[in-house]
Parts: structure tokens; C-alpha cells; sequence
């Protein structure tokens, strides 16, 4: 695994992270 990959992959988890604790933002 690169590291473009990892970083998109981890960015990706972030996103749902927030849009699941934060719904009112998205």
C-alpha cells in the first residue's frame, strides 16, 4: 500500500467518522 492510498484511506474514515458523529454538518 502507498502512501497517496493510506492517506486517502484514512481521510475516507474521517469523513464517515464525522458525518456519522456530526449529521447536522452534512
Amino acid at each position: 500500500m502507498t502512501w497517496v492510498a493510506l492517506a486517502v484511506a484514512a481521510a475516507l474514515v474521517l469523513y464517515l467518522l464525522a458525518s456519522l458523529l456530526f449529521p447536522e454538518r452534512f
